[in-house]
């Protein structure tokens, strides 16, 4: 299926039905009198979390929907039927943006969790309603309201206690294949993965935590180069980074190099997420001899100025996956208790994770908004180019005008 994280649709709520206007007219009854029914409320529209999506393409072709309206008042003082709510499924980790505002209008983070986001109209009153002891022949109703209608941006955030950082071809999809059920592809080439994915790690007898894959990162990706611009934001609710390092390049180039590119592009994307733990993780070991490693290592660790936890793993052959394994599932009970115990820890990371949010979304309204500008002026550098502008009264027949593009 195919991955897609962001979406724009558009809802509306039911409007209520109209009120009714009737008068009761029955044979050998001497006074007859008012008996029209109210309409019925229309429908509402939710979104609820569903734990059994991971993808909001089923958003990426239909994106009007709209709630059932309220029934007509009838009648002999009937109701008219209420519309009836529309639910739309969406991946848990969703996030709902009022696109006219850009407010977020919440966040569905738990399977079942529901959100409103368009109230159905109120019904209309009969003329039952108004009837009193000085004007028992009512014939006032009132209109059903019209139900909200609005334009929704729906962001997914996939929900992971870890996170793989890496340059492409870092190891970070033979890491997750090796430590958990996960099918990510793996080729001996760059971008291999295209979207994040995510696996199930088990580390004893119900114990367990969630790692995603996010695709590699390139130099310039905060500018927009590449892929992982557009996955970044998927390490917003994360709890632990785990930056994978290839030590054994190809190319023979500086393993701290390819630390420091990501380091930098983190920076650039979100200042905060740079605070968020992140430990060293040098992959592909068993591409070098032993004292090749150890060497390699203090390189890395020296250049880098590197004060968090190092491990050096291999991936391919699940030499080190194990001990890492168990050592984030250490850190998360860890960071569990003092969650519940602290109240300040438990405030400052709550506030680190704010932050990250805000500066993400920020970073890419920015460059979704430069996107825009470059498309503006290309199209008025095309409109331009088809305009004449020849002045008539130039005797040298006008000036020669040249377009940069």
């Amino acid at each position: 299926m195919k991955f897609v994280d962001e979406v724009s649709i558009f809802v509306k709520a039911g409007d209520g039905g109209n009120g009714m206007m009737s008068f009761r007219r029955e044979k050998f009854i001497e006074k007859g009198g008012p008996n029209g029914g109210d309409g019925g409320d229309g429908g509402s529209v939710y979104l609820e979390a569903d734990e059994n999506l991971n993808t909001l393409v089923d958003y990426r072709y239909t994106r009007r929907f709209n709630a059932q309206n309220g029934q007509k008042g009838g009648s002999t003082d009937c109701t008219g039927a209420k519309g009836e709510d529309l639910v739309l499924p969406v991946p848990v980790g969703t996030t709902i943006i009022d696109a006219a505002t850009q407010e977020i209008m919440g966040d569905l983070t738990k399977p079942g969790q529901r959100l409103l986001v368009a109230q159905g109209g109120w019904h209309g009153l009969g003329n039952t309603r108004f009837k009193s002891s000085t004007n028992r022949a009512p014939r006032q109703t009132t209109p059903g309201k019209p139900g909200d209608a609005r334009d929704l941006k729906l962001e997914l955030k996939v929900l992971a206690d870890v996170g793989l950082l890496g340059l492409p071809n870092a190891g970070k999809s033979t890491f997750i294949r090796s430590v958990s059920a996960a099918k990510p592809k793996v080729a001996d080439y760059p971008f291999t993965t295209l979207v994040p994915n995510l696996g199930v790690v088990s580390v004893g007898r119900y114990k367990s935590f969630v790692i995603a894959d996010i695709p590699g990162l390139i130099e310039g990706a905060a500018e927009g180069a590449g892929l992982g611009i557009r996955f970044l934001k998927h390490l917003a609710r994360t709890r632990l980074l785990l930056h994978l390092v290839d030590m054994a390049p190809l190319d023979g180039s500086d393993p701290a190099d390819a630390a420091e590119v990501i380091l930098h592009e983190l920076e650039k994307f979100s200042p905060a997420l740079t605070q968020r733990d992140r430990w060293l993780v040098l992959n592909k070991a068993d591409q070098l001899l032993e004292d090749e490693r150890e060497q390699r290592v203090r390189q890395v660790v020296e250049r880098l100025d590197w004060q968090g936890p190092v491990f050096v793993i291999s991936a391919l052959e699940s030499e080190g996956t194990e001990a890492l394994s168990q050592a984030i599932m250490r850190y998360l009970d860890e960071r569990t208790v003092r969650i519940a115990e602290e109240p300040d820890y438990a405030e400052a990371l709550a506030e680190l994770d704010r932050q990250i949010e805000d500066e993400a979304r920020a970073r890419l309204q920015e460059l979704d908004d430069q996107r825009a500008l470059r498309r503006a002026g290309v199209k008025a550098a095309d409109e331009v180019e088809d305009d004449d502008f020849d002045d008539d009264d130039d005797d040298e027949g006008g000036a020669e005008i040249i377009y940069v593009r």
